[in-house]
């Protein structure tokens, strides 16, 4: 799924126990972000201004990359070049916008996800996309994210790592930060027991912590 590739990033062993170990469990965060992703997918919806179509929902693939899913919003902006869409006349720039549900982040996981999506469709499009936006509902603010040849790669990479991660069933370690304390998946990954030497240490001291009370 493309929006593993935002999981995949932020943390690999969260994405594989959601992508892998097919695990996953809701919080506050994930429950917020689900709610707005679910009015920004309404299939098959198209709104038309003068030079201007924007799609909701639509799906996307790629067969190189092996990936498919949903792109939030496409907007296609009337030009002297780019894209034929059926139905429609004239050639249109293709603008994909990723909606999400915080604020900007530490991280380059969701500028991953919005460049993942429009390698899909210029795949699809045989068009070349320079850039995209990503929304955070937070700040009500948009994010001009320029795809460039460094970002490309380093999705295109992620993704032939994800497919070998899940072709060999492989949920690797922690790597405990801060981040860890928001995660969906705190309880089902318990990041203090991988970080300690061993599972027979962890039991060790949670028997000496117990006893301690």
């Amino acid at each position: 799924m493309i929006s593993g590739i935002q999981h995949f990033i932020f943390c690999r062993r969260q994405w594989a126990l959601i992508h892998v170990e097919q695990q996953w469990a809701e919080n506050r965060l994930t429950a917020e972000g689900e709610v707005m992703h679910r009015n920004a997918h309404k299939d098959s919806f198209v709104e038309k201004r003068p030079g201007i179509l924007v799609t909701r929902g639509l799906r996307v693939s790629s067969s190189r990359l092996g990936m498919t899913g949903q792109c939030d919003v496409v907007e296609f902006y009337a030009s002297d070049s780019g894209a034929v869409i059926q139905g429609h006349r004239g050639l249109w720039d293709v603008v994909p916008v990723e909606y999400k549900r915080g604020k900007d982040k530490n991280d380059d996981s969701d500028m991953c996800q919005l460049c993942l999506e429009a390698l899909c469709l210029e795949e699809m499009m045989g068009i070349h996309i320079p850039f995209g936006y990503i929304f955070y509902n937070e700040i009500r603010r948009r994010r001009k994210i320029e795809l460039t040849e460094d970002l490309r790669n380093r999705v295109e990479k992620a993704a032939a790592e994800m497919h070998e991660y899940f072709r060999r069933g492989y949920t690797p370690k922690v790597k405990t930060s801060k981040k860890c304390q928001s995660c969906s998946v705190k309880d089902l990954c318990i990041p203090k027991l991988c970080r300690n030497l061993s599972a027979r240490a962890y039991l060790e001291q949670a028997l000496k912590e117990g006893e301690n009370l």
